[in-house]
């Protein structure tokens, strides 16, 4: 069974009976769902999920104390930790009422201020650029299964994707990385025998192809475990999950070097045909250099546009 729908099914069954019977009324003023780091949140678990934190649980959001008060709180801390310990055979270990779970009772305006520096989902053009991105996936992911008093839905929605700007500007660096990386200095590192340098440089390339490709998708990428699963996963350019799991794991002979030169140009290729799909460049240059330059010319704010075109990176 997978994680998420677990969860679902221990709320139902259990979060909701005890909700309804010890604390009459509430269920209205908070939020119940599963958000998070886990892979489950993801739809990503698998049986080899299941060694570790894998277990029948779901997340409590409150509001601020002038709605539900710390008395309450503490309360429904210490009835969510007396709910049933095994539930359709998954074992549920014991909890430390607060701190440090990924399931339980959260104040929802802690719980984002923990993870992005904001109470409500409001942040600035500096932390969109540098917040890391599975941070910010992690608060959209998963399913909220309830939400009356839009406790949370409507912070959640701030944060579904990258302004506009803001996403361009990242896809233009990761581009920059991808030329200087990828077109650039892995044949210099090859023409020195260098070929430590020049492992280097195929992994800096697959990591920006990868970004840019969940950018053009306007997906967050996830944390690096579940960049490939995602990846195959995604709407377009999902071919780039076998070009660069190529240039990864293939070795250093003269026709697998062959091979990864014209894997980085048909990866360059297809990212550059959807940059013209979605009218971030017109030029047809193969130089993913210009391309960028291209892309930032495009970001309206004049502010986010002059920055160096790194920033994001």
């Amino acid at each position: 069974m997978k994680g998420l729908e677990l969860s679902r099914l221990y709320y139902r069954q259990e979060g909701v009976r005890m909700l309804d019977e010890q604390f009459p009324g509430l269920r209205s003023k908070i939020a119940a769902g599963l958000i998070g780091s886990g892979s489950e949140c993801y739809g990503y678990d698998d049986e080899i999920s299941q060694d570790h934190d894998f277990e029948p649980g779901f997340c409590l959001f409150l509001p601020g104390e002038d709605i539900v008060d710390d008395k309450t709180a503490f309360l429904l801390e210490k009835a969510y930790n007396k709910l049933p310990k095994t539930f359709m055979g998954y074992s549920r270990p014991r909890l430390s009422p607060v701190g440090g779970n990924r399931h339980g009772v959260f104040r929802v305006s802690e719980y984002f201020e923990n993870r992005i520096g904001s109470r409500d989902g409001s942040i600035s053009v500096y932390q969109w650029l540098n917040l890391p991105e599975y941070v910010l996936l992690e608060c959209i992911n998963g399913d909220i299964f309830e939400d009356e008093g839009n406790v949370i839905t409507s912070i959640r929605q701030k944060l579904e994707y990258y302004p506009e700007d803001i996403r361009k500007k990242k896809i233009a660096g990761y581009l920059i990385m991808m030329n200087q990386s990828g077109q650039y200095n892995y044949e210099r590192c090859l023409q020195r025998n260098d070929h430590g340098a020049a492992a280097l440089c195929l992994n800096e390339f697959v990591n920006a192809a990868i970004h840019v490709t969940y950018r053009l998708n306007r997906r967050y990428t996830p944390y690096y475990k579940w960049m490939f699963t995602g990846l195959r996963q995604l709407e377009k350019l999902s071919v780039i999950a076998e070009f660069c799991e190529y240039l990864l794991n293939s070795g250093s002979s003269e026709t697998e070097i062959d091979a990864k030169k014209e894997m980085i140009r048909n990866v360059s290729a297809l990212i550059i045909d959807e940059l013209q799909n979605q009218k971030l460049t017109e030029s047809d240059s193969d130089d993913l250099e210009k391309q960028a330059e291209n892309v930032n010319r495009r970001i309206t704010d004049n502010n986010i546009r002059n920055m160096n075109i790194l920033v994001g990176v």
